[in-house]
């Protein structure tokens, strides 16, 4: 398996790379249908899935189970599921 990526320079790459990737498919997205209902829908959808994400790698690790560390939304999901409880 892979290790953990730990270049500052690739961790930033790969950040921007993400918003540039999402900026893109936003881009795109209102060029396909340019209306404000598509935009607000996908501004709300952007904004729930931040939220979800934070929940899942903050609000679990820092409030629920400190003792537990997640490597991936796989990992998460085992986790709710109930499948790596101790």
């Amino acid at each position: 398996m892979m290790g953990d990526l730990k270049s500052r320079t690739a961790l930033w790459a790969k950040g921007i790379l993400f918003v540039l990737l999402g900026l893109f498919a936003s881009v795109l997205l209102l060029l396909f249908a340019p209306d404000w209902r598509v935009a607000g829908l996908l501004a709300l959808a952007v904004w729930a899935f931040c939220r979800a994400y934070y929940f899942a790698f903050y609000v679990i690790e820092h409030y629920v189970d400190p003792s537990y560390k997640f490597a991936g939304l796989i990992d998460f999901a085992k986790y709710a599921i109930g499948a790596r409880r101790d």
